[in-house]
């Protein structure tokens, strides 16, 4: 079908349908009551004010953008190593992007954003234009040209085109949406929206105008590629990715819902309600805390309160919900058994990898890309490689979630009450310890600040 250079194209509408509750969670309670309906449906014979009420009051409890976190942190956790980098590239990766972000840190970013939370991004690796000034080496060297990573998120990328070379798949077209600051008469700034098309050799820049998308700015490239590495979460096809965490995202919109149902049951439990029976509308009823309440003959007078019960119910429900949230997300740390090569057969290492390993070794392979397309431009043949931690797969399910009770811990994303609890769930812990007391106790045998490490 044909499209508008502005245009989504359809074939990535599957991907697309998770990234507006993947960017409502990261964005906090005040992005969810945004959404409203969205997410918190108005309940069968709720007023407008009733609803407006509960949602103004429902949180956010942040099981999936503390999971992404603690995920896209592990590979991290060390430095990344290079192999066979050539000078001229590694002189680029204390400050790979141009803005001062050095190879370790870019990379972070993108592994968080694309292969963690969206499961679909990618690198351009991009070379500033010179106007034909640049003629030799030299020239781009006195001139400080010299190629540059882009982060292109998920969002930004609006279709492409595909052919097979040499039994490979490689990239015809690519547009990207971007955004651009420009002036605005003699003091002012304003944004205007782009979309900047690649081929083979070739650019063009489009601009928002009044009529629509016309073209800016076309030049060519010393390529003959479009240097753009895709990123992916869970490799559904070439340039085709799903967020790893989604089930975990809607077990998160799930707490969402049964909180604000929780709250809401909590408040009007609390309420007292009093009826009266047997009086008319010509009976005068006074009440106070210091007088006794003097009622007609044969009326009545009686409290009605919510089950506190039902709020029980509604807390054991909630502390389930954060249990199956927290299995969901330590699943990407357990090992798995893979398709075993004749070399792997004898190393139970490299056959059983948790899916986190496996999507870090993709990661990998898309950063040796990006450094093949540097050297590309720079004309200084093979770009080398480039290694991440990857030492943090467990056995089972009941480890892998132990882990990352433990880690949040330590990150301050829970309290340490919160993942003693969760250990004694797992039955890591004795299910005779004192949590509280435990608790406390090691809140008393923390050292002392500016004491540690001294003798």
């Amino acid at each position: 079908m044909a499209l508008k250079v502005d245009e989504r194209d359809p074939k990535l509408g599957a991907m697309a349908a998770h990234w507006p509750t993947i960017a409502a969670l990261l964005g906090g309670t005040k992005a969810m009551r945004a959404a409203a309906k969205k997410f918190l449906p108005q309940q069968p014979a709720e007023s407008n004010d009733d609803y407006q009420y509960r949602l103004e009051t429902s949180t956010l409890f942040p099981a999936f953008e503390r999971t992404c976190g603690v995920m896209a942190g592990k590979p991290f956790a060390k430095e990344l190593t290079l192999t066979g980098v050539p000078a001229a590239v590694e002189a680029l990766v204390g400050d790979i992007d141009g803005q001062g972000r050095s190879l370790h840190a870019f990379a972070s970013e993108c592994f968080d954003q694309a292969a963690i939370k969206y499961g679909y991004g990618g690198i351009l690796v991009d070379c500033p234009k010179t106007q034909g000034e640049a003629k030799t080496v030299a020239d781009e060297k006195r001139l400080g040209v010299r190629p540059y990573w882009v982060h292109i998120k998920h969002d930004q990328i609006l279709g492409f085109k595909t052919a097979s070379v040499g039994g490979k798949v490689v990239l015809t077209q690519l547009r990207l949406s971007e955004t651009a600051e420009v002036q605005d008469g003699e003091y002012g700034t304003k944004t205007v929206r782009r979309v900047r098309v690649l081929s083979p050799g070739k650019w063009e820049l489009w601009q928002e105008d009044a009529k629509g998308y016309s073209l800016q700015e076309e030049g060519t490239t010393s390529l003959g590629h479009i240097p753009f590495v895709p990123l992916y979460g869970l490799r559904a096809g070439f340039m085709q990715g799903l967020p790893p965490l989604s089930s975990l995202a809607d077990l998160n919109i799930k707490h969402w819902q049964h909180q604000s149902d929780q709250d809401d049951s909590a408040r009007f439990a609390r309420k007292r309600l009093l009826v009266f029976t047997g009086l008319t509308s010509e009976d005068k009823v006074t009440i106070a805390s210091d007088m006794a309440l003097r009622l007609p003959t044969n009326a009545d007078a009686k409290v009605v309160q919510g089950s506190a019960e039902s709020v029980t119910v509604g807390r054991s429900e909630l502390e389930a919900l954060e249990a199956q949230m927290i299995q969901t997300g330590a699943e990407l740390l357990v090992a798995q058994p893979g398709q075993r090569t004749a070399t792997e057969a004898s190393n139970d290492a490299e056959a059983n990898k948790s899916m986190l390993q496996r999507i870090v070794e993709n990661f990998e392979d898309a950063l040796d890309l990006a450094l093949q397309f540097t050297a590309d431009w720079l004309k200084v043949g093979e770009g080398g490689t480039a290694s991440l931690f990857k030492d943090f797969a467990a056995n089972s399910l009941s480890d892998a979630s132990a882990q990352l009770v433990v880690t949040m811990a330590q990150g301050g994303l829970i309290t340490k009450e919160t993942g003693l609890k969760e250990l004694q769930r797992r039955g890591v812990l004795s299910p005779d310890l004192d949590v509280a007391q435990e608790a406390a106790m090691a809140k008393e045998a923390e050292p002392a600040l500016g004491t540690v490490g001294v003798e």
